[in-house]
């Protein structure tokens, strides 16, 4: 008899990410179906299952009990129970909680089905007319500047659709580090509340994309998805000389490299992006 044959099964489960409808049939089934269901907010799936009149027990399970709940979970598998993992919104595990118990009952042998359905990324990458044979998930960038510019720096070469969550207070500090980052002239695609009342998909340069957001606040509010166009590995830096070193280094003692950066390209016309990867390449040397 096989290990997976002692167990009960646990489903990972997609839900909606907005509209209510896009949950699939097979999703119900199994929700209705299964033993317990476990959620990242009680409150917020019941909504969900109470929509479908699905009236089988939640329990929570997120990122600071996922640790803890892992033998709970394995033990109720053993006991041939059938189980449900949900997140509040899309596929469980991406930008969720979930790896540390899938991670763990695989190890013990355990048998977990994914029930695939809706995904905030992959939607965002169907309409945003960039790229999508291949892409990157990023996720959250970090809520710090001088650690998010640094993840960005790393990512400046990137050839690949980049996707990206963010929180909405934090759009417009992103957009600008992309910017600074990216180039200007680097097309990204903002999608905002994607399947509800007041979705939004907006594409353009980098740069005109931060002015739009600047001004209406409204498109600083909601879930958030960034797509943004790999570097076109066909246009290189501009070439920066000896002096524009130099003056780089010298505004280094003064300003801190963004703004040491931008103005250097305004001295020199040369791209911002160019100055900015100097300056990471300095800091490092140091």
């Amino acid at each position: 008899m096989s290990t997976q044959s002692l167990f009960g099964t646990l489903y990972i489960v997609a839900t909606p990410i907005g509209n209510l409808s896009d949950i699939t049939y097979r999703a119900v089934q199994i929700l209705t179906e299964a033993d317990l269901i476990f959620a990242e907010d009680t409150r917020n799936t019941r909504k969900l299952l109470d929509h479908y009149q699905v009236v089988t027990p939640v329990q929570t399970l997120h990122e600071h009990n996922e640790k803890e709940s892992v033998q709970k979970v394995l033990a109720l598998l053993k006991q041939g129970q059938n189980l449900a993992l949900v997140s509040d919104a899309g596929t469980p595990l991406i930008s969720d909680p979930g790896f540390v118990l899938v991670s763990e009952l695989r190890k013990s042998g355990a048998n977990i089905v994914p029930v695939p359905g809706p995904s905030a990324v992959i939607a965002a990458l169907s309409v945003a007319g960039i790229a999508t044979d291949h892409f990157s998930f990023e996720g959250f960038l970090p809520s710090k500047e001088v650690a998010r510019q640094e993840v960005l720096a790393g990512l400046s070469d990137e050839s690949r659709t980049m996707v990206f969550y963010e929180a909405p207070h934090r759009l417009s500090a992103t957009l600008a580090d992309m910017e600074l980052t990216f180039g200007a002239e680097r097309v990204a695609v903002l999608c905002r509340e994607l399947t509800k009342a007041y979705e939004t998909i907006h594409s353009a340069p980098l740069s005109e994309l931060l002015s739009w957001v600047n001004q209406d606040v409204n498109q600083q509010r909601g879930e958030i998805v960034l797509v943004v166009q790999g570097v076109d590995k066909s246009r290189r830096h501009d070439e920066l000389t000896s002096f524009d070193k130099h003056l780089l280094k010298t505004l280094l003692d003064e300003l801190p490299l963004k703004r040491a950066s931008v103005v250097c390209a305004r001295l020199t016309g040369k791209a911002k992006r160019s100055f900015y990867d100097l300056g990471m390449q300095l800091q490092k040397n140091n």
